[in-house]
């Protein structure tokens, strides 16, 4: 009979697992070849098991990555057996028929064996800046009209068989994209990474036994479960909804793409219905995810708690076949991230009346603004690739402003390229990084700032622009704050004045051409007649907002030496009432 499982060590095996993860994530970002991996951390760690159950994530891992390992898990599982596999294997997967996401997030796992038992996969899913076909960058965009034309899909294949390489594989791969070097290299990092989770799991499995890892990982589970079951039980039961949208699909226009939530709180569950967002298009912003419910439901519950399988038990999640989050493949999924950041907010929004002191604004919603420019360098010869990820304005909140220039809530530690890492490795100058004024929603609490990114390109190549996908829809506000101004792409090629909006991708630019990418602000929580006046001076000093704003959106009317005219400031306010 197994000894009982004392508190001390369910403490050190709670720490340890996520630890593991952690490592891994370190170790990835030093050996890898891509920036998109070592510099932006465009990717996650995590050790899951059998069953798919997430038993550990890295800290800052991208958490609409790690969402759905389970499902790739459970697919494999159902397609070898449990004896399909052996020590020695090495699988590689994109394919978005399980976890749709566009072909460049790539997954490599490795199984883990205690004396012959298969107990769990570590997993590593990586943003790969090339896997064939127009994937090149960030994904190949709205307008790819199927998979086949966005790149390599890899369905659950064996690159290491039993510790053997598959040559064959290998070459099919690499003579196929257009930065092998950089990809492969990504690959071996993903392997080495894996092999180094197993290990240190095998170690834990080895010092405390397999009994007592497995009832860890268990009440590990359970203790979650209660934690956030405990938190949802604190809201009112109800049916609580909210509706958003965005202008259109980036191929149909003039059609609005529909985001509804219907979240069921009843004593301590919570199911979210996205029955009632757009079905499936034929742009290839599709996706197959439950990332928005699961990123939600753990923003609402615990935010700052390690997330394993626990952390969505008491959560149901309804999204039908054909819906856009849940489409069926051969579905185009280049762009499958579009929606993910505003389905999450609002989830989070419907819930502003059960949770009035923690629900914050809508923040900008897009996985920030991607900067992607590719060609050949004339000198050397060799292919180059520029990549980052700039954020945007995050809503105020029931205390204090949103933040700026930040990610959206679904890439967790995702950061944007350096400057200088920037223009060593690529043939552009970035002139300026910003943040953009008056770009942050009005409020008793304002929203974060946008940003402006200007580059020039030295350089005849191609950009990749994304859509102004939220013009007529931007970052709301709560509680009568104002919107956030949306983002967009601007160029201007040599001989020009003016610049212009821009919007798709594998766009030919020549040399010394300019653009702007811009991204949005965060919407207002509160009046904004009832922000502290001097707060609104220091944001005019600080040109966060400025004078002309001041005056019209806060009502705080400042001298020429831009201290506050408290009498005229009243008197307008009550004018402005």
């Amino acid at each position: 009979m197994s000894a009982k499982l004392d508190p001390v060590t369910l403490e050190v095996i709670r720490n340890a697992l996520p630890a593991i993860a952690n490592e891994m994530a370190a170790d990835l970002q030093r050996t890898s070849y891509n920036m998109m991996i070592y510099e932006v951390r465009d990717f996650c760690t995590a050790l899951v098991s059998v069953d798919g159950d997430l038993i550990s994530q890295n800290v800052g891992g991208v958490s609409h990555f790690v969402a759905d390992l389970g499902v790739i898990i459970s697919d494999a599982v159902k397609r070898y057996g449990r004896k399909g596999f052996k020590p020695g294997d090495v699988l590689v997967t994109n394919h978005p028929a399980v976890a749709g996401q566009h072909l460049n997030n790539v997954v490599i796992y490795v199984p883990y064996f205690f004396k012959g038992e298969l107990l769990a996969f570590a997993m590593v899913r990586a943003h790969w800046i090339d896997i064939g076909g127009t994937s090149t960058g960030f994904g190949a965009g709205p307008e790819v009209p199927d998979p086949w034309q966005e790149g390599l899909q890899l369905d659950q294949l064996k690159i290491h068989d039993g510790g053997r390489l598959d040559q064959t594989l290998l070459r099919v791969i690499r003579d196929n994209i257009r930065f092998p070097e950089s990809s492969l290299g990504d690959m071996n990092s993903q392997i080495a990474s894996c092999k180094l989770g197993i290990r240190r799991l095998d170690e834990l499995v080895r010092k405390y036994g397999r009994e007592t890892l497995l009832r860890a990982i268990a009440r590990i589970f359970d203790e979650t479960e209660t934690q956030c079951r405990k938190v949802v039980a604190k809201l009112a039961d109800g049916v609580y909804e909210a509706e958003s949208f965005f202008d259109d699909d980036g191929v149909t226009p003039d059609e609005r793409v529909r985001i509804h939530a219907k979240v069921t709180v009843k004593s301590g569950s919570m199911t979210i219905d996205l029955s009632g967002c757009s079905s499936e298009r034929k742009a290839a912003v599709n996706s197959r995810t439950l990332a928005g419910a699961r990123v939600a439901y753990k923003a609402i519950t615990a935010p700052l708690a390690p997330v394993n399988e626990g952390s969505f038990r008491a959560l149901e999640v309804i999204i039908p076949e054909g819906n856009i989050m849940m489409a069926r493949y051969p579905a185009p999924m280049a762009g499958w991230s579009i929606f993910v950041p505003t389905v999450v907010e609002t989830i989070v929004s419907s819930l502003a009346q059960a949770m009035p002191d923690r629900i914050p604004a809508a923040h900008h919603g897009l996985l920030g603004g991607s900067v992607v420019f590719f060609g050949v360098h004339p000198q050397s010869k060799r292919r180059f690739v520029v990549q980052s990820i700039e954020g945007g304005g995050w809503g105020g909140r029931p205390s204090e402003d949103g933040e700026s220039a930040t990610v959206s809530v679904c890439q967790g530690d995702v950061r944007n390229g350096s400057i200088e890492g920037i223009e060593m490795k690529c043939p552009v100058l970035v002139k300026a990084r910003a943040l953009r004024r008056d770009s942050a929603g009005a409020g008793k609490f304002r929203g974060g700032l946008g940003i402006d990114l200007q580059l020039r390109n030295f350089v005849d190549g191609k950009w990749n622009f994304e859509r102004a996908n939220r013009r007529g829809c931007p970052a709301w506000g709560l509680w009568g704050g104002g919107p956030g101004e949306s983002g967009g792409y601007y160029l201007r090629a040599p001989g020009e004045s003016e610049y212009r909006m821009m919007h798709g991708s594998h766009k030919p630019v020549s040399a010394d051409s300019e653009v702007i990418v811009r991204t949005g602000g965060g919407g207002g929580w509160g009046e904004p007649l009832e922000r502290d006046p001097e707060r609104v001076r220091f944001d005019v000093l600080e040109e966060f907002v400025s004078k002309e704003a001041a005056r019209d959106l806060y009502g705080v009317v400042l001298k020429d030496d831009l201290s506050v005219d408290e009498a005229a400031t009243l008197a307008l306010r009550q004018s402005l009432k």
